[in-house]
């Protein structure tokens, strides 16, 4: 008898922890969780479930010269000579408490919001200045160096950088 109770408790306990595996959702939706494409280098200051949010955020762009210095770094962008290049690529990632961008991801759409492929040398000249931008800001919120989202929205219109949002 007591073996049987020995092995139902044991039972019980691995199937407690599978749930636990099975159960692991994000914190938010849109979590960057880390991949194989990221950069090893890259290290939040804090764990993955405090990187603060940009909703969460009231002080707008942390860049170091602010919207008008991430503008003349986009100046380096090459447009693309293809047909029908419109809508935005949006640029997310995470800011450590160091300033330094990690966990890039990209979301492209028409103009109408829809899924849509820009040209690679489009997406790829984009990705690549926004890696190599220097000037993130680290953030405190209650005396404590923390991690964030940030985002950039590129609007294209005719293969050329018509607008950089927020």
């Amino acid at each position: 008898m007591k073996k049987i109770i020995l092995i139902i408790i044991i039972i019980s306990i691995s199937s407690c922890q599978l749930q636990k595996k099975s159960n692991k959702y994000s914190r938010w939706v849109g979590d960057i969780e880390k991949n194989k494409f990221d950069d090893l280098n890259f290290e939040l200051c804090n764990d993955e479930n405090r990187i603060m949010q940009y909703f969460n955020n009231s002080q707008g762009i942390e860049y170091l010269g602010e919207k008008n210095a991430l503008i003349k770094e986009y100046q380096k962008f090459i447009p693309s000579k293809k047909e029908n290049q419109n809508g935005i690529i949006r640029i997310r990632f995470i800011v450590n408490c160091k300033g330094e961008a990690g966990r890039f991801r990209i979301m492209e759409a028409d103009e109408n919001f829809k899924e849509f492929k820009f040209d690679k040398k489009i997406t790829k000249q984009l990705l690549k200045i926004t890696k190599q931008l220097k000037g993130w800001q680290s953030k405190i919120v209650k005396n404590k160096e923390i991690d964030y989202y940030q985002y950039l929205i590129f609007k294209i219109e005719n293969g050329k950088i018509k607008e950089i949002l927020p």
